[in-house]
């Protein structure tokens, strides 16, 4: 018992050899430091803070023939990258989802065998506050390589629009597409507070687009309100009509956009670049300036698409 509490505060790579059931090859990363915004309490948003990361790799043994060829080995660069990689693709409350995103990505790499991903807080209290896991190969889940990624089409809805006897007839038009549907509308007409302070007043904008979200869902049973990049990226994949609502994914991201929390059709043009929508369709609204998506434009009083 003695042996297994001393193993448990070592370094990943003592953890490692402690639990191999064959010799094999490790690399490892030793107290790589980086500051980023992470963590679930609001007195973690809005700055950062140190995470330290150790992450060892067991590997199948090195080829006799290496000849010092770089291109045949697993490489620091590929675990720093994973590190890299999940810390931008998007804001994360839980060290646990770090560390497993982490060490799925490094366990892709045909060489990797066995991942201890090691995760700690520097700056959160007295001491380092982290957490640790183990993943083995055969544990990887299915991996969605880019080109399956579906791409899809965005319908932006005035208040005006949502309220038309036309919504029912373009949701058709677009459900009969091949591409995913998801719906983005504004802030609804009822008074809101205005609190002059920039980061509350987001919040409260936000949160009124997301009640109007759920006014548009009560209009079409075949809508789904969601919030997450989880919930999107399978409703996506299974053909569900989802409609936005952007408070999580804005407030998570690590580029947060550059429009303004009450300019709507703005926001929604950010989300449908995030997500690499094929093309962007605003119902009774102007488009907005410099897109990064093809938009266009339908009159309220337009019944095709």
């Amino acid at each position: 018992m003695s042996s297994e509490i001393r193993l448990a505060f070592e370094h990943p790579d003592e953890r490692s050899r402690a639990t191999a059931g064959q010799p094999l090859d490790r690399l490892s990363v030793r107290d790589h430091l980086v500051e980023v915004e992470i963590g679930a309490f609001q007195a973690e948003r809005g700055t950062t803070q140190r995470i330290c990361f150790n992450i060892v790799v067991e590997i199948e043994p090195l080829p006799a023939d290496l000849d010092d060829d770089v291109d045949r080995i697993l490489s620091y660069d590929r675990v720093t990258e994973a590190i890299a990689h999940e810390l931008a693709a998007e804001r994360l409350n839980l060290l646990e989802t770090l560390a497993e995103r982490i060490a799925e990505r490094i366990l892709t790499e045909p060489q990797a065998v066995r991942a201890f991903v090691r995760i700690e807080k520097l700056d959160r209290g007295p001491g380092a506050l982290g957490v640790e896991i183990v993943r083995a190969q055969d544990q990887v889940r299915h991996v969605v390589h880019e080109e399956e990624v579906p791409h899809p089409r965005l319908m932006y809805l005035s208040n005006a629009a949502i309220d038309s006897v036309n919504l029912a007839g373009w949701i058709d038009q677009m459900e009969c597409r091949e591409r995913p549907l998801i719906l983005c509308v504004g802030r609804h007409d009822q008074p809101m507070p205005q609190t002059g302070h920039k980061m509350t007043q987001r919040r409260i904008d936000l949160l009124a687009i997301e009640q109007n979200a759920w006014r548009l869902a009560s209009k079409d049973n075949r809508c789904v309100v969601v919030s997450t990049r989880t919930e999107l990226d399978w409703a996506m994949k299974n053909g569900q009509i989802c409609v936005w609502a952007p408070s999580k994914v804005v407030l998570d991201a690590v580029d947060s956009p550059a429009a303004a929390s009450h300019d709507a059709v703005q926001l929604a043009a950010w989300f449908a670049a995030t997500f690499e929508a094929g093309e962007m369709i605003v119902i009774d609204e102007a488009l907005p300036e410099d897109p990064s998506v093809p938009l266009r434009a339908v009159k309220l009083e337009q019944t095709q698409l």
